[in-house]
């Protein structure tokens, strides 16, 4: 074959998503080390789709097992921030539909910042309905963080604009009137569960960039709240915000800052 530039070939290459494409197997041919290069490149990002695609039809098992059942709007419900000394609870409640395709999609804390965002974008445009639920520190520190937890989920349900008639849970079970499954460790095995935990988690992060901002002696904008180094050593020299859990240790036992 005529042999293209490097540069040609990677552009070339961009297009291409099936490995019986006429192409690839010319392009096996070709000696230069930055063609091979390319190939092997190629290659590992078509296997990585591939596991990305296959996880996917895994994840929705518990979708598809309920839509079968006569269910149309089942929402996807997860948490985050139970652990953070600042900081707000925030829940998400996600009705998908159901050709909603998006590989690569998993537990928030497996995905980079770039791709959280990227996700929750995608998410949010796509979902029949997102609702978020938000408990702030006083109400955690009256009830504890578990039922807090709890009440950030029940307020997100409550925010979605189409009324759900299935719940898949991360974990808990809820009161409510609606039929239910709870899933441990379902971020990482419900899409819908997956997806909210995605919103969930940009939420979040977004608001403890704007707390950031009013207290950025805390690092909040990096630490989201969670007790590192840098966070303990800050709270042990200007003390604690009106945004600190002032239940959980070692917060209740430092000063109040003025």
């Amino acid at each position: 074959m005529q042999k293209l530039t490097i540069s040609e070939i990677e552009n070339k290459l961009s297009f291409i998503t099936e490995q019986t494409d006429p192409f690839i197997k010319q392009l096996e041919l070709d000696d230069r080390k930055g063609a091979k290069s390319l190939l092997l490149k190629w290659n590992r990002k078509m296997e990585r789709d591939q596991k990305e695609k296959t996880k996917f039809h895994e994840m929705c098992y518990f979708e598809n097992k309920y839509r079968k059942q006569g269910f149309q709007n089942i929402a996807g419900i997860d948490e985050v921030g139970r652990g953070p000394l600042a900081g707000p609870v925030v829940a998400a409640a996600v009705i998908l539909p159901a050709d909603f395709y998006l590989p690569g999609i998993d537990d928030s804390k497996k995905l980079t910042e770039q791709k959280r965002e990227e996700f929750a974008r995608m998410i949010c445009e796509k979902a029949l309905a997102v609702g978020i639920g938000l408990i702030d520190v006083d109400v955690i520190d009256s009830i504890n963080i578990l039922e807090a937890s709890k009440k950030a989920m029940l307020s997100s349900i409550s925010e979605l604009s189409i009324k759900p008639d299935f719940l898949l849970i991360d974990a808990v079970k809820l009161t409510t009137p609606y039929p239910q499954e709870a899933i441990i460790k379902g971020d990482a095995k419900s899409v819908s569960i997956a997806a909210a935990s995605i919103v969930a988690k940009v939420t979040r992060d977004r608001l403890m960039k704007d707390l950031d901002k009013e207290y950025p002696e805390y690092g909040f904008s990096q630490n989201m709240g969670y007790g590192t180094k840098e966070h303990l050593l800050a709270i042990e020299k200007y003390g604690v915000t009106k945004y600190h859990r002032k239940s959980f240790s070692p917060v209740k036992d430092a000063k109040i800052r003025e």
